[in-house]
C-alpha cells in the first residue's frame, strides 16, 4: 500500500487527469452531437443521390446517426466514469473507445478504396433508371426528377441520352429537363437543358462526403486522446489506491 505522504501527493496528479479527462469527455460528447447532424443532415440533402447508387449507400446516413447517438451515450458514461474515479469503469471506457476507433478507421479504408465503385455504380443505375423512368414515378424517377430540376441538368452525359428511353419514344423529354418552369417540352431540345447530370452530382456527393470524411476522421482522431487520457487515470488510481472521501 501506497504511504499517505506518497498519496497525497498523487492526489493533484488525478484531480488534474480527471479535469482534463472531464473536459475531453465534454468536448467527445459534443463530436457526437455534430456526428448526428451531419447523419440527419445527410440523409435529407443527399436522399436523391443515394437513392441512385446501390442500397448499401443508402445506409450511410443510418450509419453516422447510429454512430453519433453511441458516441452521445458513451461520453455520458465517461463523464459518470471519471467523476466516480472508478478504474475498471474508466478501463471499460478506453475499451469502447478503441473500439469505436477501429471501426471507423475500418469504414475510412473501405471508403477510400471503393470511393471509385460510387462513380461507377450512379452512372450504371442513373442509366438505368432513365430506360425505366415513368412519370407516375417509383422512387428513383422521383430522384431522377429532382436531381434534373435542382441542377439544371438532363440526362446522363447530356440531354440526348433520353431518346434512347422508352419515355421518350412514347412522351419525348421529361418536364424536369426544361430550362423554364412548365413547360411541355416534347421533343423540342431547345426548351431542355443541355449539360448532363452526372458530372455535376459527382461534383457534389464529392464535396459533400468530403465534409463527411473530414468530420468523421477527426472525431476518430480525438478519440485517441480520450484513450490515453482514460488509460493513465485508471492507472494512477490503480496504482496508487486513490478512493475518493
Amino acid at each position: 500500500m501506497a504511504s499517505p505522504s506518497r498519496r497525497l501527493q498523487t492526489k493533484p496528479v488525478i484531480t488534474c487527469f480527471k479535469s482534463v479527462l472531464l473536459i475531453y469527455t465534454f468536448i467527445f460528447w459534443i463530436t457526437g452531437l455534430i456526428l448526428l447532424a451531419v447523419g440527419i443532415w445527410g440523409k435529407v440533402s443527399l436522399e436523391n443521390y443515394f437513392s441512385l447508387l446501390n442500397e448499401k449507400a443508402t445506409n450511410v446516413p443510418f450509419v453516422l446517426i447510429g454512430t453519433g447517438t453511441v458516441i452521445i451515450l458513451l461520453g455520458t458514461f465517461g463523464c459518470f466514469a471519471t467523476c466516480r474515479a472508478c478504474a475498471w469503469m474508466l478501463k471499460l471506457y478506453a475499451m469502447f473507445l478503441t473500439l469505436i476507433f477501429l471501426v471507423e478507421l475500418v469504414a475510412a479504408i473501405v471508403g477510400f478504396v471503393f470511393r471509385h465503385e460510387i462513380r461507377n455504380s450512379f452512372k450504371n443505375n442513373y442509366e438505368k433508371t432513365l430506360k425505366q423512368y415513368n412519370s407516375t414515378g417509383d422512387y428513383r424517377s422521383d430522384a431522377v426528377d429532382k436531381i434534373q430540376n435542382t441542377l439544371h441538368c438532363c440526362g446522363v452525359t447530356d440531354y440526348r441520352d433520353w431518346r434512347d428511353t422508352n419515355y421518350y419514344a412514347e412522351k419525348g423529354f421529361p418536364k424536369s429537363c426544361c430550362k423554364l418552369e412548365n413547360c411541355s417540352p416534347q421533343r423540342d431540345a431547345d426548351k431542355v437543358n443541355n449539360e448532363g447530370c452526372f458530372i455535376k452530382v459527382m461534383t457534389i456527393i464529392e464535396s459533400e462526403m468530403g465534409v463527411v470524411a473530414g468530420i468523421s476522421f477527426g472525431v476518430a482522431c480525438f478519440q485517441l486522446v480520450g484513450i490515453f487520457l482514460s488509460y493513465c487515470l485508471s492507472h494512477a488510481i490503480t496504482n496508487n489506491q486513490y478512493e475518493i472521501v
